[in-house]
C-alpha cells in the first residue's frame, strides 16, 4: 500500500487502517472480555470473492453489530476460524469492507464521524429521519455509492433498516441484488441489545454471550426471480420472518 494510496470514496487508506487497529484495540474486550461472542460459520469468509459480496444481516445496536462483523471478518481473514483470539488481525485489516449506514446517523456526532472514516457508506432513509416519518424518493448518489463500494470490495447492509426485531425488509435492497447481482451472504446475530445501549457505545450489561452466525451464500436467481420473492428468502435466512417469533417467543431478539 503507498503511503497517499485513496480508496474509491477518496479516503486515506494509511488513515482508514490506523483507525481500524485503534478503534479495533478500544472495542475487543467488549465481544472478549466484558462479554462473549460465540461465533459460527465464519470460515465462509475464507472462500469469498474479493469484492461484489453484500452482507445482509439483522440489526440490534447502531454500531456495535458492524464493529463486531469487522473484528470477525478480520480475524477469519486471518487464520482465526470462530475466533477473534489475539488482536494480532488488525494489524493489516481488510480495507475494503464498508457498510450502509444512515447519513443522519453517522453526522449525529464527533465518534459517529470518526467511524464514518472505516468504511460506512451513508445513504439517506426514504422512510424516517429526526424521529418521524417520511416519503421521498431514494437518492441516484446513494446507489451509485454503494455500487462502487461493491465493485471495489465487501459490503455490510442491514435491509431492515432499523434495531426493531421482525420489523418488515426494504424491498431496495432487492433492487440492488438484481441490479448489481452481488454473492449474498446472510448474517444473524443476537445478544448485542442485552449487551449495549441502543447506539451500541455504551455497556448495557455484562456477562452476556453475543453471537454470529455467519451462512452459506443465498442462491438468487437474478433473471427470474421477483424483489419480493428476494426479500423473502433474506427475511428467511436473516430468521427475521415472523415464524420465528413462534420458534423464540420470548428471545433476545424480542427484547
Amino acid at each position: 500500500m503507498r503511503l497517499l494510496e485513496k480508496n474509491p470514496f477518496g479516503q486515506y487508506l494509511i488513515i482508514k487502517k490506523m483507525l481500524i487497529r485503534y478503534l479495533g484495540y478500544l472495542t475487543h474486550r467488549r465481544y472478549r472480555g466484558f462479554n462473549e461472542l460465540k461465533i459460527e460459520g465464519s470460515n465462509i469468509l475464507n472462500n469469498l470473492p474479493d469484492s461484489n459480496v453484500l452482507f445482509v444481516s439483522n440489526h440490534q445496536t447502531y454500531f456495535a453489530d458492524v464493529v463486531a462483523m469487522l473484528h470477525v471478518f478480520n480475524a477469519s481473514l486471518h487464520g482465526r476460524n470462530d475466533s477473534i483470539k489475539n488482536i494480532g488481525y488488525l494489524w493489516n485489516p481488510k480495507l475494503n469492507i464498508y457498510y450502509v449506514a444512515a447519513k443522519e446517523t453517522m453526522n449525529s456526532g464527533l465518534l459517529p464521524r470518526i467511524l464514518s472514516y472505516t468504511g460506512s457508506i451513508p445513504i439517506e432513509r426514504t422512510w424516517r429521519e429526526g424521529g418521524r416519518d417520511i416519503k421521498r424518493d431514494v437518492k441516484i448518489s446513494d446507489i451509485t455509492n454503494i455500487s462502487v463500494a461493491l465493485k471495489d470490495g465487501w459490503v455490510i447492509t442491514f435491509p431492515q433498516g432499523t434495531t426493531t426485531p421482525f420489523k418488515p425488509l426494504r424491498k431496495g435492497t432487492a433492487h440492488l441484488i438484481k441490479q448489481f447481482r452481488p454473492l449474498v451472504v446472510p448474517i444473524v446475530i443476537d445478544g448485542f441489545r442485552r449487551s449495549f445501549d441502543k447506539k451500541g457505545i455504551l455497556i448495557k450489561k455484562k456477562g452476556v454471550i453475543q453471537s454470529m452466525l455467519i451462512k452459506s451464500p443465498l442462491k438468487i436467481n437474478y433473471d427470474k426471480e421477483t424483489p419480493d420473492k428476494i426479500i423473502e428468502k433474506i427475511r428467511f435466512a436473516i430468521e427475521q420472518h415472523p415464524s420465528f417469533l413462534k420458534v423464540n417467543p420470548v428471545g433476545d431478539n424480542l427484547n
